[in-house]
């Protein structure tokens, strides 16, 4: 039985993508999966995977410093055949355990030179200069690695031309977890809206509570998540129309199924960034899989996918105006938000689902597992 082990010392031990998704997927095919995390909340088992917690450091300095020798340590007492990377700051670990000799994946969940554009709190030169010299660092890293698991078909195609080995495994939700059969089941709250993700400025969570107060009428937004910025925090609750707003923080996957079936309408109305325009909004696709129309960013690539499949609205994300008028298109018109519900549920069932994603990451680990014995 080959043994994985998946680092990572940013995302929590239960992070979608990581352990839902691809640990439970390999696990179910038979590799000895383990995950090293670093959260502080100890060692566990859960549903076959072994989870090693090295400790939890609160400053960004030393978690890349001290928290990285200590996930580099437990990988080579772990001596897994495959290793898989989470976080661009373990990328010296990935080289480390190359040099070993050991079958190494660098999962990119994000474009960073794109990310460290958008990187607001920063000079723009600084911001430019970082981008560009991380650039360079993944045109040198990438091809000596096994392989790059690209989150997005844009930041697959980004490694494809550094001549890295790399496949794209979307972040698609589980096909049966938000699923709702009979649209007539919801527990439907009035006019509901839900917004569920990050709570910062660039996810357009200003703009989603001014548009509240332009709706022509009553309107009920559902809030869920954290935001990471108190003073932006307490901007936003200062906005008359908060008093529209069911601020729940944050859920997990129970609480998020429930207010989804709650809800008639899912928003994802991120600002214009460099690393959101081609991305892939794993919230979007959890709408369509719950059957709720979509308010999204009017973005090429997002508004490809909603207009092939009729199943929401594109708007400009800064603009509240828009993002109230097409609520109010979707709440006024039933019959229509019904069938976009039904439309971006169908096109979760046959195209954008995990279960794709799921047969190209077996794949490619039966390759790589071929590895060892050449």
């Amino acid at each position: 039985m080959p043994s994985v082990t998946h680092l990572t010392s940013a995302h929590p031990r239960y992070d979608t993508r990581i352990f839902h998704k691809q640990c439970k997927s390999l696990s179910r095919s038979d590799f000895l999966v383990s995950l090293v995390v670093a959260d502080g909340a100890g060692n566990e088992v859960c549903d076959g995977i072994i989870i090693y917690d090295v400790g939890r450091e609160t400053s960004r300095i030393k978690r890349v410093v001290l928290t990285s020798r200590l996930i580099f340590k437990k990988a080579v007492e772990m001596d897994s055949d495959i290793y898989h990377i989470h976080d661009p700051e373990l990328i010296p670990v990935a080289l480390r355990l190359k040099k070993l000799g050991k079958i190494v994946i660098f999962d990119s969940h994000e474009d960073v030179p794109k990310q460290i554009l958008s990187k607001y709190y920063l000079h723009r030169y600084v911001r430019r200069i970082l981008s560009y010299l991380f650039s360079k660092y993944e045109s040198r890293f990438s091809p000596r690695l096994d392989l790059i698991v690209a989150a997005t078909p844009s930041i697959g195609h980004k490694f494809q031309k550094l001549g890295a080995n790399s496949v794209v495994i979307n972040n698609f939700p589980i096909i049966d977890e938000f699923l709702v059969n009979d649209l007539t089941c919801r527990d439907k709250i009035g006019n509901q809206i839900v917004y569920i993700g990050g709570l910062e400025k660039v996810r357009g969570i200003q703009e989603m509570v001014l548009a509240l107060s332009f709706t022509s009428s009553p309107i009920r937004l559902k809030l869920a998540g954290r935001f990471s910025d108190p003073v932006f925090e307490k901007f936003v609750k200062t906005i008359d129309s908060w008093s529209s707003v069911d601020f729940v923080g944050w859920l997990d996957r129970k609480g998020i199924e429930s207010i989804l079936r709650q809800s008639v309408v899912g928003l994802v109305t991120l600002h214009p960034r460099a690393n959101y325009v081609e991305s892939l909004p794993v919230k979007m696709f959890e709408y369509m899989a719950a059957g709720i129309p979509v308010v999204a960013s009017n973005f090429p690539y997002w508004a490809q996918i909603i207009n092939e499949e009729k199943c929401g609205i594109c708007v400009d994300p800064l603009d509240p105006v828009q993002i109230a008028n097409a609520i109010d298109s979707l709440i006024e018109s039933p019959g229509t938000s019904r069938k976009m519900g039904e439309n971006g549920k169908q096109a979760i069932k046959e195209k954008y689902n995990w279960g794709i994603e799921e047969g190209k990451l077996l794949e490619s680990y039966t390759l790589l597992d071929r590895k060892r014995y050449y």
